[in-house]
């Protein structure tokens, strides 16, 4: 199987990640990801929409299976095979923003519990904390919690990288962006 990054929007597919998708004959993809390639998948490929993520590691090892932005940031990497990395919206974010990716650190709630006690230990410690969210992550709870232990920070909402309609927004913990489909957060030091 290969884990192929299509990157966090469209033009960001690598010329390795390109010639991958060429190849294949067999690709899994979320809607999205396929959109992001499609230019690249020849005729004599058939290709799945992921359905079920769980029965991902059941795939044929001649699968190319594509995972938005790079599969080793909240991506598919975790699936056995090779991983062609891709551009992950945490590296689109950093060079909008001008922020080195060296002062941050990367937090997904993509799926999964908010834990405002990590993010606030890495502010703590002086990082930048890239925030990936979805539609469940609570973010004016999150700037309470930061704001009652005095941490008020600036905040990058960053949505739909790479889109036309890409949207970048500053605030602060005071007063929280809303967030968006396809957004992702930088708090700290901006």
């Amino acid at each position: 199987m290969i884990i192929v990054g299509v990157g966090a929007g469209p033009h960001m597919l690598t010329e390795q990640a390109a010639i991958a998708v060429a190849r294949a004959r067999l690709i899994y993809g979320s809607e999205r990801a396929i959109d992001l390639v499609k230019k690249h998948i020849v005729s004599a490929c058939t290709v799945r929409i992921i359905d079920d993520y769980k029965k991902l590691h059941h795939l044929p090892d001649d699968a190319v299976v594509l995972s938005t932005g790079d599969p080793m940031l909240s991506g598919l990497g975790y699936l056995k095979g090779e991983v062609i990395p891709g551009i992950s919206s945490l590296q689109v974010a950093c060079a909008r923003l001008k922020i080195s990716e060296l002062l941050v650190v990367p937090i997904t709630v993509h799926g999964r519990k908010l834990d405002s006690a990590a993010i606030s230990f890495e502010l703590q410690r002086g990082k930048t904390v890239f925030l990936l969210t979805d539609e469940e992550t609570d973010l004016k709870s999150l700037c309470s919690y930061l704001e009652s232990h005095g941490l008020h920070r600036k905040i990058a909402l960053l949505s739909s990288l790479g889109y036309e309609q890409e949207r970048i927004e500053l605030s602060d913990t005071l007063s929280p962006p809303i967030l968006s489909e396809l957004s992702c957060l930088l708090i700290g030091d901006l």
